[in-house]
């Protein structure tokens, strides 16, 4: 008796297991495999992209003339005004060429005013009938020989000046101090030289008012970006944080190596927290009322007022016609689906076997010849 239920327990459970589990049906609302709120929720929310956080305004500041850095007054984070003093290189030649150049300036003066009294006299003798007019003439020539050195040392000495303010690197833009690049004592020139005992840049600074992320977008979806669209930033450091931003620009060129397009965005939530070079994540949010992608489902299924849809098609020979189509299964299987009844025929007889009386070698005709 006990054999006979073990036995009836077994069957149960061997045909419980063979039995074919039918598929759960989809939730309202959602397509035949249950992606249809998750494509309208990806579509809500936007495309996103990863970048990092730069300046749109940044300099690696260097001096003008190469030389030994003397002095250098800021640090890491030092804010700088336009124009303030922020190192100075050794300039101890540069201020005796000026004062050279000066003390030229100055011996030239007094012999012009040299020259100008003899001409005065010059001219006082020749009236008298002293000294002939060739005489005169030399003493006018000596003047303005003079007058034009004078103007050539006053330029040398601009010059000797312009050497010497070359010797003090100032900031070119309000901004932030983000690096040194050199220290007191370092030879430091415009370009490099010297290999590795050569600075080139003294600091690096940068306006942290313009600061924008720059991220890669996929050229696939680089359509549904354009400028002016808002988006949502989110820094890795800040995970919990977000801040507005703006698309500024879309830059006009790919990543032919990447397949990406280079989009810049503003972020309008200035904050002390976000620094340069910061990893960031960036969704553009879909605008309302804009235009989106669709698929070629849902453009067939797209109806007017009157439960008809109005569709463009193609004919045969390369003319197109309008007409408006019923949707339902009283239409043929080749106007709902959209297909060719030619074309499918020709489909269906390229996948046949050849005849049996066809061999290697056999002649052949065209059909209707």
């Amino acid at each position: 008796m006990i054999g006979a239920i073990v036995a009836v327990v077994v069957v149960a459970v061997a045909v419980t297991a063979f039995r074919p589990v039918r598929p759960l049906a989809p939730a309202r609302g959602q397509g035949r495999h249950g992606i249809r709120h998750r494509r309208r929720q990806i579509l809500g929310e936007g495309i996103s992209a990863n970048g990092y956080v730069v300046a749109r305004t940044k300099a690696s500041v260097s001096a003008k003339i190469p030389g030994r850095l003397e002095y250098l007054g800021v640090r890491e984070g030092s804010n700088v005004k336009r124009g303030e003093v922020i190192a100075r290189i050794e300039s101890a030649d540069y201020q005796a060429a000026l004062g050279a150049a000066r003390a030229d300036v100055a011996q030239i003066e007094a012999q012009l005013v040299q020259a100008r009294r003899d001409l005065e006299r010059a001219k006082l003798l020749e009236q008298q009938k002293v000294i002939s007019s060739v005489e005169a003439e030399n003493a006018v020539t000596k003047v303005d020989v003079t007058m034009a050195q004078l103007n050539a040392s006053r330029a040398r000495t601009k010059l000797a000046e312009v050497n010497l303010e070359n010797t003090r690197v100032r900031a070119p833009f309000d901004g932030t101090v983000l690096r040194k690049d050199a220290e007191v004592g370092e030879i430091v020139a415009p370009a490099s030289a010297g290999g590795g005992l050569t600075r080139t840049a003294i600091v690096t600074m940068a306006d942290l008012a313009t600061l924008e992320v720059e991220v890669d977008v996929n050229e696939a979806y680089i359509a549904r970006v354009r400028g002016g669209q808002a988006s949502r930033i989110t820094l890795d450091a800040y995970p919990d944080t977000s801040f507005v931003g703006q698309v500024r620009q879309v830059v006009p060129t790919a990543d032919r190596d990447k397949a990406t397009v280079q989009v810049k965005v503003s972020i309008l939530d200035r904050d002390p927290r976000i620094l340069p070079e910061m990893g960031a994540k960036v969704v553009f949010l879909k605008q309302e009322g804009a235009p989106t992608l669709r698929t070629a489902a849902a453009r067939d299924g797209a109806r007017d007022g009157g439960g008809a849809q109005r569709r463009r098609r193609a004919g045969v020979g390369g003319r197109e016609r309008n007409g408006l189509v019923a949707r339902g299964r009283d239409r043929p299987l080749a106007q709902r689906s959209g297909r060719d009844p030619e074309r499918t025929r020709r489909r269906r007889e390229r996948g046949r076997p050849p005849p049996a009386a066809l061999k290697d070698g056999a002649r052949v005709r065209v059909a209707g010849s």
